[in-house]
């Protein structure tokens, strides 16, 4: 079975995340159509960002 994309972004680190934020960015603005996968980017990066500041015995980001 194939991992949804929630299931690959909970395995992703804050640099993987990162990488495909700067990626959608690199033309210095960010194309109407792709905003929607920004918007699931930022939210997979403060996933990935909680989950390591966790494992790492920090509290994460502020809720």
């Amino acid at each position: 079975m194939n991992p949804t994309p929630a299931d690959r972004d909970s395995v992703r680190s804050v640099a993987q995340v990162n990488a495909e934020i700067r990626e959608l960015w690199s033309g210095g603005v960010l194309p109407e159509e792709r905003r929607p996968e920004y918007e699931r980017l930022v939210v997979a990066w403060a996933r990935a960002h909680r989950t390591e500041r966790a494992a790492q015995g920090g509290a994460g980001l502020a809720a």
